[in-house]
């Protein structure tokens, strides 16, 4: 009977899907925030369904957005001024909740994967 509910329990955890509503999040102005050398560092960004631009420390970049699904896509930098720049960063959102949502983010070709929490302001 124990091993019955622990079966039954460990099918309902593994049925639960975070909500996603991609959509929500496809424009706007969003807000995304992170520890850099121990300083907290904001950065507002602005994006329409094909560009966002990025403004951190007054200055601004742009990026073009390719849509992959509604929860996935592509930036690439319009102007890189490096060759870190000139690689494109796939994103993809995990989860939403009513004003914000949690991705995570790769170099499109590299494994490594990195995770953040973005928030809609407008």
């Amino acid at each position: 009977m124990r091993y019955l509910l622990i079966l039954l329990i460990l099918s309902l955890v593994s049925c639960y899907n975070p909500q996603r509503e991609c959509k929500d999040f496809k424009t706007g102005t969003f807000e995304f925030e992170t520890y850099l050398d121990g300083d907290l560092a904001k950065t507002t960004f602005i994006r329409n369904d094909s560009i966002e631009v990025e403004i951190y420390k007054n200055k601004k970049d742009t990026a073009s957005i390719r849509w992959i699904n509604d929860c996935e896509y592509v930036l690439k930098s319009i102007n890189p001024k490096n060759r870190a720049e000139q690689q494109p960063i796939h994103m993809k959102i995990i989860s939403t909740s009513k004003n914000s949502y949690t991705f995570e983010y790769s170099i499109v070709g590299k494994n490594e994967k990195q995770k953040g929490r973005v928030t809609k302001i407008n």
